[in-house]
């Protein structure tokens, strides 16, 4: 597993992140870790194919997801993430994915990537624990988004 492989997304999603909710994050500690779902998280996953093959998942607490939700929304309070929510959030991965998706496009890279999947921990049950490369992004006064590359080849 090669770390330039989570470079675009990184890049891609600092980018995103500061036009959407105003904030600039900064950078976590790249690690491998095993991907395992759990209670009151939220997963973006988005497939890639082409010259890169396996998936992009991003990773974050309710709690996180609520404050971007409402930072993308003009500062409007949610209590919880309803079907607008989701929809939100599901875009944010797609925009991120989307921008890395050109960056590598221009590496010499070609991928396509498919529409994003919104994943609580219980509707999980069909993806397997497996090792990622992993990064996280620290939003002031918001939490943490990982970005988890998991590529087959």
């Amino acid at each position: 597993m090669k770390a330039e492989y989570i470079n675009p997304f990184l890049e891609s999603a600092k980018i995103v992140i500061e036009q959407m909710i105003q904030i600039r994050p900064a950078t976590g500690h790249l690690g491998v870790k095993d991907v395992k779902f759990v209670e009151n998280y939220i997963w973006i996953q988005i497939g890639l194919n082409g010259q890169m093959n396996g998936d992009i998942v991003f990773g974050l607490s309710e709690q996180v997801a609520m404050k971007i939700i409402s930072a993308m929304m003009g500062g409007y309070v949610i209590s919880e993430i309803d079907e607008m929510g989701r929809s939100a959030i599901s875009e944010l991965g797609n925009m991120i994915s989307g921008n890395a998706s050109t960056i590598l496009f221009n590496q010499g890279i070609r991928v396509d990537i498919t529409p994003p999947k919104v994943l609580h921990s219980a509707q999980s049950a069909g993806f397997a624990t497996q090792k990622a490369l992993t990064i996280p992004l620290i939003m002031d006064g918001i939490g943490e988004l990982d970005i988890q590359v998991l590529i087959a080849s």
